[in-house]
Parts: structure tokens; sequence; C-alpha cells
């Protein structure tokens, strides 16, 4: 399925009557009152828009400024996510708030620690080469940034079921031992803190 199309459906079933009713009255200078009063649902807006070529999947300028005026701000921030990331992922599908903290530090350590060897360390993870060369071409000279791109690829792609526990698995599984120690060492105060 088209990531695009997924998100203008996604979009379509969080609307209420009334923000449908905000949103056609909005296009009333772009779109002809006959298929304005065929509009049932937020599909059928998107389609005409689409039709139309008022939004496309690298133009949301349009889009944006609709769920701006009907204050949606939910939305446009996930619209924003799909422009930097080409995809969506909704609250359901990210990790806790404490699992996200322990994400960041340990990936901070990581970061600092694992050099020339990430790619080794991302296979371990379960990445794919093609992603890896991604990430090296969109950031042929910094490693650091190779690094942390492909985490939050890792990240993004495991979703809820990204754990810190995998990533300290995965760097002893490629001997980075004094890493993975490192990382339990900085995890150690955040999860005192929270019994």
């Amino acid at each position: 399925m088209d990531p695009f199309l997924a998100l203008l459906h996604h979009f379509s079933t969080r609307l209420s009557s009334r923000e449908l009713d905000s949103l056609k009255f909005l296009c009333g200078g772009k779109i002809g009152k006959r298929k304005l009063e065929s509009v049932e649902s937020g599909g059928d807006l998107f389609s005409i828009l689409l039709e139309q070529q008022l939004i496309t999947s690298t133009d949301v300028s349009f889009l944006q400024g609709l769920l701006v005026s009907i204050e949606r701000e939910d939305l446009v921030s996930q619209l924003k996510q799909f422009v930097e990331e080409g995809e969506v992922t909704t609250p359901e599908d990210e990790p806790d708030v404490h699992e996200k903290r322990l994400q960041k530090a340990a990936i901070e350590v990581i970061h600092e620690n694992v050099g020339r060897d990430w790619k080794m360390l991302m296979r371990k993870l379960g990445l794919s080469e093609v992603k890896l060369d991604r990430i090296v071409a969109a950031h042929p000279f910094s490693l650091q940034e190779q690094v942390v791109q492909a985490l939050r690829e890792w990240q993004k792609w495991k979703g809820k079921d990204a754990k810190v526990t995998d990533l300290i698995k995965a760097l002893r599984d490629c001997h980075m031992n004094l890493v993975a120690d490192r990382v339990e060492q900085k995890l150690l105060p955040l999860n005192n803190g929270t019994r």
C-alpha cells in the first residue's frame, strides 16, 4: 500500500463530522459545490484533492494548511513526520516513555564508542544492507551521524518492540563488551530512579 494513501486514510478516520464540514468549507474556493456536496468522509475529500493535484505525496502544503486551520496539531505533526521520514509511526507503535529514555541514553553511549564497526552491530540488530548503504550515502563524511541514523532506523523499524536489552545483547554478540558495559553503567541510575 502507498504510505501516503495510508496516511490519508489514517487522517480520515480521525476526523469528526464537524471537522470534515470545516475542511469542506475551507476547500470551497478550490473544489466545485456539487463535488463538495457529494463528500461524506475525509477519504472522499482527500480523493478529490488528490485528483485535482491539490495534494500530492511530495507537496503537502495545502493539506498542512487545512489541518492547521481546523487546529489538528496532532495530525500536522504526523504529516511533518511523513515528510521528513517517508512514513509515520502512531503512538501505539512506539516504546513507552521509560524505554525511550533508556534508548536515548544507550544511543548516546553507542554513537560515541562504536566507531567503524557500527555496520556489524546494525546487521546483528537485523537492519538490511540496503538501509545501511542508504545511510552511508546520506552521510558520507560523518561516521557518528551514520551510527545515530542507523540506530534511529532500527528504532523506527522495531517500533514498540525496540528494547535497550536487544542493543546490549547485540553489542555483546559483536564482542563490543566495553561499549555494552558503558551502556549498562549509563542506564543504571535511570533504572534505579524508576523503582
